[in-house]
């Protein structure tokens, strides 16, 4: 019997502050390129780096698609390796977006638990993707960073009972091209879709007994 098609979504941000050109979105765009296989239907989007648009879009994007899994991925001006964040925040949002624009209770969710954690073991994921030997660093993170990485994260987190994920890519060249990105983001998130088959095969053993 045919497997059926898993819809996975994918979303990179629009330029802000001197990262004219994002590197998150270039590498979201490499990603589209390779694909994920034959039985997904991949999805991507850019984000503007506006609250607001975070907060209508995240939830019609789960509505509209259904998917498996959410990957959000981000650019830090700091980070020299591809970062998997396993946790995101409901609070701290003091920074302004593009529209100058912050929300009044420097909050993602009123009365959202502080932090929400990925259904996927990013650990895991790390290890995994390191051993496939991409010549990529892969490291872990547990703040995505209080702006809009964070609050797109928090809330699709929230929507989605765990089933997202958000990856920080460092600026294009420092150190790795657009390909190289799109390679490791490839290997990440099948890796975590992977997770998340094996996961709903255990519950479904459990459930059957």
């Amino acid at each position: 019997m045919e497997q059926p098609r898993k819809a996975v979504v994918v979303t990179g941000f629009g330029p802000f502050g001197e990262h004219t050109v994002n590197a998150s979105w270039i590498a979201v765009q490499e990603l589209e390129k390779l694909g994920l296989g034959d039985s997904v239907d991949l999805h991507v989007y850019e984000i503007p780096v506006e609250y607001q648009t975070v907060q209508r879009l995240i939830p019609e994007l789960w509505a509209k698609h259904s998917p498996q899994l959410v990957v959000h991925v981000g650019v830090s001006g700091t980070a020299t390796a591809v970062t998997l964040e396993q946790c995101g925040h409901n609070t701290g949002y003091w920074g302004l977006d593009n529209c100058r624009f912050r929300p009044c209770s420097q909050c993602c969710v009123e009365d959202g638990p502080e932090s929400l954690e990925s259904a996927i073991d990013m650990d895991a994921v790390c290890r995994r993707v390191a051993e496939l030997g991409l010549g990529v660093s892969i490291t872990i993170s547990q703040d995505a960073g209080r702006y809009l990485c964070d609050f797109t994260y928090y809330t699709s987190l929230y929507q989605s009972q765990g089933r997202a994920a958000f990856v920080h890519v460092p600026p294009l060249g420092k150190p790795y091209n657009a390909d190289q990105l799109g390679r490791a983001l490839q290997a990440i998130i099948e890796e975590m879709l992977q997770m998340l088959e094996q996961a709903e095969g255990a519950h479904s053993c459990h459930q059957g007994h």
